[in-house]
């Protein structure tokens, strides 16, 4: 509703714990992609609608689907810079080229600023031969842009959402909780060391 301007983000925004604001989505996303396309300016929409807002937040995270559509344009539209998560598998390698040229593109186009925050190894299992390959080879070609942090399978990270639940509050012990506070640390210290890149 809020992308197609049917309400106000104000109206939207959901205030959650620990000082957390939620800006939901749910399936009428699908719909509202479609209806999206012919619009003017429709790869600008998410940006103009987040400029009044943003300046209450240090961070906005836009999570977008596994897709090149136009949500996902808007996000990259909208965004400072992009962090990819990466399952470690054949096919991912082809996605993750797509979605570098999409990014080159959005940088010519409608965000120049745009920068590349890292790659991130999700769902990696260290007992699958194919899984390590691919992390190798995604460090020998995009080096220190790779995040030392690898976020592994983890059936308590499947499970934190049919809860309702971050994985921090479900199983804050859990393997994939820790993977991703070591993630954020790892994209603070990036961030005051201003390590974020321009190249892809």
């Amino acid at each position: 509703e809020v992308l197609l301007e049917e309400a106000a983000i104000d109206e939207a925004i959901i205030k959650l714990d620990h000082g957390f604001d939620l800006l939901p989505g749910n399936s009428d996303l699908t719909a509202a992609e479609l209806r999206l396309m012919p619009a003017p300016g429709r790869e600008l929409r998410l940006k103009k609608l987040l400029a009044p807002v943003r300046d209450r937040y240090h961070y906005i995270l836009i999570d977008c689907p596994p897709s090149l559509g136009v949500l996902t344009l808007n996000a990259l539209a909208a965004a400072d810079s992009v962090l990819i998560p990466i399952q470690c598998e054949f096919f991912a390698l082809d996605g993750l080229s797509a979605l570098l040229e999409t990014i080159k593109a959005v940088r010519a186009t409608v965000n120049p600023n745009l920068k590349m925050e890292g790659l991130l190894r999700t769902m990696f299992d260290v007992r699958n031969n194919l899984g390590n390959e691919v992390s190798g080879q995604l460090t020998r070609h995009f080096g220190e842009r790779v995040f030392r942090t690898i976020v592994p399978r983890n059936v308590r990270l499947a499970e934190a959402p049919s809860h309702g639940q971050p994985i921090t509050g479900y199983d804050r012990s859990s393997r994939g909780a820790v993977a991703y506070l070591g993630l954020a640390g790892e994209i603070l210290r990036r961030e005051r060391s201003g390590q974020a890149s321009a190249d892809l």
